[in-house]
């Protein structure tokens, strides 16, 4: 982004002071993040309607100030905070259309984008299992459904399968086994979206990006303040959000990782977060839920992957790439997590009821 673009969109933003410095934050696959404060835009593509994406992120905030306030502590580290525009508005516009906002910056702290031992995860799962049990009594119907359908796996398979039919991109020759291993686990994967519509699994706010690097931990003390890019936050499965932080930070590998021999599960780490997630939420989650954390682990690491692969067919428009085969790589490496999730399966499951009873 150009300067006198950024600065302009600066002008509109009622920050205290003057702009001291600016650099980019190079993580993420779609959004591009600044530090000012804490700056960053849009992405319209992904997010075709911003303003009910800040009306998400403020109606949660504000509930998550509230909660942290009732637990004796300060909120002014451990919540994000929308600066507001000169109009008293979310969200600012720039000469191009694109949406900006800005929250407070988190000070004294920082995040890691890969697990760095399991004591740092079981932290990261306090923290999401915290973010979960705050937000237990947030009236869900409030929320806007800012992606539709977001992990309806069973209509995302559907929309893979018109990708393969389709296949505008020409590149469904090479990617026959990967689309194998999807048709084989259709059924399978579909089990949330199914028991969700059943009712046996209830609508909670999920954030839906419960990465590490979503989680700010403070410099001195290693503890975890407040959790990050609320972009996502919508109805979901609590499943989901527990799922999604295994898939991505219990595995020994990047999840673009092109040495499938490298990719695997790492129990240690996979313990670790659920000892840290269900100390939180154990007797706040219903029996099916505590039932099913390791099924919410193989549908995210799928659905992922499906993502990566459906997008790789459609000739890559949603996810930023670095190389024509980027989104086959990502694919391969979540499906080889996954079936080595499969072959451990019993353990995981064993791990998991082990804690949920300890914290029952």
């Amino acid at each position: 982004m150009n300067d006198t673009l950024l600065r302009s969109v600066l002008a509109g933003f009622a920050f205290p002071g003057a702009l001291a410095e600016c650099a980019e934050i190079k993580t993420g696959h779609i959004n591009r993040t600044y530090r000012l404060t804490f700056r960053e835009g849009i992405n319209t593509f992904a997010f075709h309607k911003p303003e009910e994406v800040m009306e998400n992120v403020a109606l949660v905030t504000e509930h998550l100030r509230r909660a942290v306030e009732a637990r004796g502590l300060d909120a002014q580290n451990r919540v994000l905070r929308v600066i507001p525009s000169r109009e008293g508005r979310p969200l600012v516009y720039d000469a191009d259309g694109g949406a900006w906002r800005a929250y407070n910056f988190i000070a004294h702290a920082h995040s890691v984008d890969a697990v760095e031992s399991p004591e740092q995860f079981g932290i990261v799962g306090r923290a999401f299992g915290d973010f979960q049990s705050m937000l237990s009594d947030f009236p869900i119907e409030k929320l806007h459904d800012t992606i539709p359908y977001f992990h309806d796996t069973v209509r995302r398979m559907d929309n893979f399968e018109a990708s393969v039919a389709k296949d505008v991109a020409h590149r469904a020759e090479c990617a026959a086994a990967e689309i194998a291993f999807v048709r084989a686990r259709r059924d399978a994967m579909g089990a949330i979206v199914r028991m969700i519509d059943a009712g046996e699994l209830p609508l909670r706010v999920t954030h839906n990006d419960t990465k590490c690097n979503n989680v700010m931990v403070d410099d001195v003390t290693g503890e975890a303040l407040c959790v990050v890019d609320l972009d996502t936050v919508m109805a979901g499965s609590a499943l989901y959000d527990f799922g999604d932080a295994i898939r991505f930070g219990a595995s020994t590998a990047a999840e673009d990782e092109r040495d499938l021999s490298k990719v695997r599960l790492d129990m240690d780490l996979f313990t670790a977060f659920t000892e840290g997630f269900v100390s939180r939420t154990a007797r706040g989650l219903v029996g099916a839920e505590l039932d099913n954390l390791v099924l919410g682990a193989l549908v995210m690491t799928f659905e992922v992957g499906l993502r990566f692969l459906t997008d790789y067919l459609d000739g890559d428009v949603y996810f930023r790439i670095e190389s024509p085969d980027h989104n086959l790589a990502r694919a391969k490496c979540q499906f080889k997590l996954l079936s080595d999730m499969e072959a451990h399966r019993a353990e995981m499951e064993a791990v998991a009821r082990r804690l949920v009873n300890k914290f029952l």
